[in-house]
């Protein structure tokens, strides 16, 4: 029993992200879906769809869902899912982060939330010439 994932993002940033993850790892070793925002989409039926993926995706362990910006729809979409105490919201999605949760992703719920922000903060660089390449 594993941890689901559910990518809630503008457009198609999600989808983007979780395929390419999955082909740097290889495989998907955790049910995985991306859910595609835009700007034309019905709030209600985007909050009901959210709750239809969350339900699908918890297997027994939970549902980590990782949304792109604090604040925006998909966000307070996410945001909504959390009052279930299995669902564990991320904000600041990037590949890093995606990375690490497929990499670790027989840890629980609470602790793959953990391994994905360190991923998220470990994987920023300030490039310079004192960078190691």
């Amino acid at each position: 029993m594993s941890v689901g994932l559910l990518l809630i993002t503008h457009n198609h940033i999600g989808t983007e992200l979780l395929t390419t993850a999955t082909r740097m790892i290889g495989t998907c070793p955790l049910a995985a879906t991306a859910m595609v925002v835009s700007e034309s989409d019905d709030l209600d039926r985007l909050r009901a769809q959210a709750q239809q993926y969350t339900e699908a995706l918890d297997q027994g362990a939970g549902v980590l869902v990782l949304t792109d910006l604090f604040g925006s729809t998909p966000s307070n979409i996410a945001v909504g899912l959390y009052n279930n105490p299995r669902v564990q919201v991320l904000s600041g999605v990037n590949l890093p982060m995606l990375v690490r949760i497929l990499n670790y992703h027989e840890l629980s719920l609470t602790e793959l939330a953990e391994k994905a922000l360190s991923g998220g903060r470990d994987g920023l660089f300030v490039c310079s010439d004192n960078t190691p390449h």
